[in-house]
């Protein structure tokens, strides 16, 4: 007997799931890196990336709601291009989640967790990820429990920075005028894409939820009112961190700071910076949590699919939960987290995120001629139209390393497309 996966997650565990999976740590560290390239006018670009990631985000509710299956973009890309592309584009995203992981991991035992105590790294590392994995193979609804209790963490630290610099603008010591400031060194367009996309990473995570449509009640229903409601929830939050950090920090600091939301807290006073460190330990971990989930779940899903082997599809009786899957990729993480950098880690996620964006997008496109087996959340065609633009003009400003490396991945990703296509034509029967 095959043993499905069970329906144990609601609409409202399945909304913190993609509200943490969100807000993890990229805009603990990515606004300055935003102010660096935009100027003062922080908030626009995370506008702009907000209404890019949101067109994306409705194809995936309807292809979510149309097929709720656990294989996500890689199912999807196999039904509307076969199972060469739709290989490919799950090598990409399995990969992006296992690099993910690996680069939280590693992130988790720096400056953060060196400010409170000291210990090894590789120390930290295999503990975080056994811990992890522990977790995931105990059951998803643990999981995204653990996980809610922990985005309530990352939104207060949010929402206390938002206070704080609300209040140094009230006091009068901010400056409102920074927030029309756009560096026009490389023309205003130019420099608002490029603040474009770094914001836009700060958005990625939605996508790693549809690996659960198939553990979430009425998914056809809950699933496109989790995504766009977390969406929404996300970018008005971070609307608010892009206006009240560039009001109240010169636009300067911000840009050379490393931690940008404790330069607010100590313009403000009255905070201890250990607590943001906490705070930004939660953010490091929950996001490693998710995407651990979210990869053990497209690895499951890609076995069953024949684009990975066997083996990946075994589900723990009992808890029926992926744990084959779950220990593959959490092994990947720790070794790529114990012989790699944060910086080299993360470089490539963008690049092959827009990948599957694309891939996605246009497959909402070709499946529409699939009615379905059941009614489901429908977008209109110019959604995916625009979506497919807007990973093609993100892709324009991606530098050439991030294409190197990036692109080596892509290549392993062929790679397993042609050793499948050879075993599957050897395996049909002349």
């Amino acid at each position: 007997m095959v043993l499905s996966l069970k329906r144990a997650v609601s609409g409202r565990l399945l909304y913190f799931f993609i509200l943490g999976d969100i807000l993890g740590a990229g805009v603990y560290v990515l606004v300055g890196a935003v102010a660096g390239k935009v100027g003062g006018a922080v908030w626009l670009p995370l506008l702009c990336a907000l209404g890019l990631a949101t067109l994306t985000g409705a194809s995936y509710a309807e292809l979510a709601t149309k097929y709720p299956r656990a294989g996500g973009s890689a199912h999807y890309a196999t039904r509307a291009f076969g199972s060469a592309v739709g290989s490919v584009v799950g090598f990409c995203m399995l990969a992006g989640g296992i690099v993910s992981v690996g680069a939280l991991a590693r992130a988790f035992a720096g400056d953060y967790l060196g400010s409170l105590v000291s210990v090894p790294v590789a120390v930290v590392v295999v503990v975080l990820l056994a811990g992890l994995a522990a977790l995931n193979i105990r059951g998803v609804k643990e999981s995204l429990r653990a996980n809610a209790v922990a985005t309530a963490v990352e939104l207060g630290g949010l929402v206390l920075v938002i206070g704080l610099g609300a209040w140094v603008v009230l006091r009068g010591d901010g400056e409102p005028a920074r927030l029309a400031q756009v560096d026009t060194g490389q023309g205003v367009f130019g420099a608002v894409l490029a603040g474009t996309v770094l914001a836009y990473y700060s958005f990625a995570g939605f996508e790693t939820s549809v690996n659960l449509a198939e553990e979430v009640r009425d998914p056809r229903r809950s699933y496109p009112r989790a995504l766009l409601g977390a969406l929404a929830t996300v970018g008005v939050v971070y609307l608010l961190i892009g206006l009240v950090t560039s009001a109240s920090v010169p636009t300067d600091r911000l840009a050379e700071s490393s931690g940008p939301l404790l330069e607010v807290v100590r313009v403000a006073g009255g905070v201890p910076e250990w607590l943001f460190s906490l705070v930004a330990l939660v953010a490091v971990a929950n996001g490693a949590l998710l995407t651990g989930i979210m990869s053990s779940r497209l690895a499951y899903g890609m076995s069953r699919d024949g684009l990975l082997p066997a083996v990946l599809g075994r589900v723990l009786p009992g808890r029926r939960t992926p744990w084959v899957a779950a220990l593959a990729t959490s092994g990947a993480s720790l070794v790529l987290a114990l012989t790699g950098d944060v910086e080299a880690l993360a470089t490539t996620l963008v690049l092959l995120l827009l990948i599957v964006f694309t891939a996605v997008n246009a497959a909402v496109l070709v499946l529409r001629r699939d009615p379905g087996d059941t009614e489901h959340f429908r977008v209109p065609v110019i959604v995916p139209v625009l979506g497919v633009g807007s990973c093609l003009l993100l892709f324009t400003q991606l530098e050439t390393g991030v294409w190197v490396r990036g692109l080596v991945l892509v290549g392993l990703g062929v790679v397993l497309a042609v050793v499948n296509t050879v075993w599957r034509r050897r395996a049909v029967p002349v």
